[in-house]
């Protein structure tokens, strides 16, 4: 990433009202870590981007999100999670969905459900939790069929321990991330500072000792020069995460790589991304508070710190494989009966951006499971391929 802004983009950094106020924190406060600065553009009570009514998602918004793609997508990830419910058996199969946005994934997950598997919608409890208030105002206009009839409620503040599946989808890579570089072989800090009221880069001492053993945990070695994002916030939520789960699933959904991969050498700038009007950019300094900003997820962080928390790996696999082996493609030839040519094709281009590995979202995105209480499950979102037909084909 470039670090200091350039013509238009640079033109708006620092103004605004969100601006104003880290300028002026920064000003008392001194060089702030980056990420607490990503926390305050997207987090912020009154101006952050995931605090906003502004629309995020969709053609009107700043990027796509499997769900809005297709339904299908929210189908599949029902069918798992009702794989899962057989598996722990019990009256009541709790999903605790973090971060739902408008509540689509949860709108075709309990759509399946109730259509076409009664039995495990009526030991569904189906929880949200969001820290947007106009996304939470969303989801309960959405979902209140559903919440009428109690398959669905939300989550307020701490919640207590589950049977069930906690399920995010694009929910960690939007966690504030610290930026760091290797500089003469010591791994230093990038702040965001300060200069001639506008943001800038600002390299300095590490701001918290997590950092310095995180690479070498993670068996990795940045090159000199290097940048990359070190998403602390991760592991605290997964740790949450085994806390509260007695027994079942962890399933998350997102883009990112193991560690070794994530931190290669040809990374030179790490994956700090903005998304705006489904443009991508790789300045953090413009647009404050109006972009969204994230990182790639590392899946190694999220495995390491759920073994520490009681969580066992089931398995992580590419998007496209997860979507596959629970039936995605005889999914799409069903639904293509009933449709025009016209129809079909626009079905069959849409999907092919959820499954399609090397573009779109099918091998960039990630599905890792992790479980708890159970001995050696079996899923059909992990089973091995033994030849993948070709998509849309």
């Amino acid at each position: 990433m470039t670090g200091h802004p350039s013509g238009e983009e640079g033109d708006r950094n620092g103004t605004g009202g969100l601006g104003e106020f880290i300028l002026f924190r920064i000003r008392q406060e001194g060089p702030v870590p980056f990420a607490r600065f990503m926390e305050w553009c997207l987090y912020h009570p009154a101006h952050g981007y995931y605090r906003s009514e502004r629309t995020r998602v969709g053609k009107e918004g700043d990027y796509y999100t499997a769900p809005s793609v297709h339904p299908l997508f929210g189908r599949m990830v029902a069918r798992q999670l009702m794989q899962m419910s057989d598996l722990l058996g019990g009256d009541r199969f709790t999903v605790v969905e973090t971060g739902a946005g408008r509540g689509g994934l949860a709108l075709d997950i309990l759509e399946w459900a109730r259509s076409s598997a009664p039995a495990f919608y009526r030991r569904l409890d189906y929880r949200l939790a969001d820290v947007s208030r106009p996304a939470v105002e969303q989801q309960k206009t959405r979902l209140a069929r559903y919440a009428a009839e109690g398959a669905v409620s939300w989550e307020e503040g701490e919640g207590g321990t589950v049977d069930g599946c906690f399920l995010s989808n694009e929910l960690v890579d939007a966690f504030p991330v610290h930026r760091v570089v290797l500089r003469e072989g010591s791994l230093r800090e990038i702040f965001v500072g300060e200069k001639d009221g506008r943001f800038c880069d600002v390299i300095g001492d590490l701001s918290q000792a997590a950092l310095a053993g995180y690479f070498p945990a993670a068996g990795v070695e940045l090159a000199e020069g290097q940048q990359a994002e070190v998403n602390l916030r991760a592991g605290e939520w997964i740790a949450e995460v085994g806390r509260r789960l007695r027994r079942g699933f962890a399933l998350t959904i997102d883009y990112g790589e193991l560690a070794a991969e994530l931190y290669a050498p040809w990374r030179r700038s790490g994956t700090l991304r903005c998304y705006w009007r489904h443009r991508l950019a790789d300045n953090p300094y413009a647009r404050v508070g109006e972009q969204d900003i994230t990182s790639h997820v590392d899946f190694s962080w999220l495995i390491r710190r759920g073994e520490a928390a009681g969580l066992a790996c089931t398995g992580l696999v590419p998007q496209y494989r997860f979507l596959i082996g629970l039936g995605l493609l005889g999914e799409m030839e069903a639904a293509g009966r009933g449709m025009s040519e016209a129809e079909g094709l626009k079905m069959r281009l849409s999907l092919k951006r959820l499954i399609e590995p090397g573009v779109g979202m099918g091998e960039i995105f990630k599905v890792l499971v992790q479980h708890k209480g159970v001995d050696g499950p079996r899923l059909d979102g992990l089973r091995a391929l033994r030849a993948m037909p070709a998509p849309g084909g």
